[in-house]
């Protein structure tokens, strides 16, 4: 399953001339750990996350939020700018039919059509971005502003404050 998310997310940075490198490590899903193993800095990690989003003027959708990996998500923050009234982790079965990945293993990419992509601003201030590659055992370094033009993410402050 991962290995077809990790084929096209190659092919998609490689059309786009995207500057990346691929990253083989031992299987990992942990934020923390990961970086360590990668060796970058958490906030460098873009950790993906997979949302359900209801109520208020936009039904329900999917969003996967990217946020940096020592941060914790504003769920108020997510719905408010979705116009929602709720927002929560979407179900493991739902965020893995969407993403084609286990948990852990989702990149900050929206591979499927019903994936809005949001990113915490604070992020964007690194010069790359590191992350799981729909694998537990890959992972990419990736220009930030390659994949800002890649994955056009709606960009906001969607991050726990202190």
């Amino acid at each position: 399953m991962g290995s077809d998310v990790f084929d096209r997310l190659v092919a998609l940075l490689n059309d786009a001339k995207a500057k990346f490198r691929v990253i083989e490590h031992e299987a990992e899903g942990k934020s923390e750990a990961i970086s360590a193993i990668r060796g970058n800095r958490p906030d460098q990690a873009a950790k993906a996350m997979v949302l359900d989003v209801r109520g208020g003027g936009g039904g329900r959708r999917h969003v996967l939020a990217i946020l940096p990996g020592n941060r914790k998500l504003d769920f108020n923050a997510v719905a408010t700018l979705f116009e929602a009234r709720k927002c929560g982790f979407a179900s493991p079965d739902t965020a893995q039919e969407l993403t084609g990945c286990v948990m852990g293993a989702v990149p900050p990419f929206a591979l499927n059509p019903d994936l809005a992509v949001v990113v915490e601003e604070d992020l964007l201030a690194n010069e790359t971005l590191f992350f799981n590659a729909g694998r537990l055992d890959r992972s990419m370094e990736l220009d930030t502003r390659d994949w800002i033009a890649a994955a056009q993410p709606r960009i906001a402050r969607i991050a726990a404050r202190g």
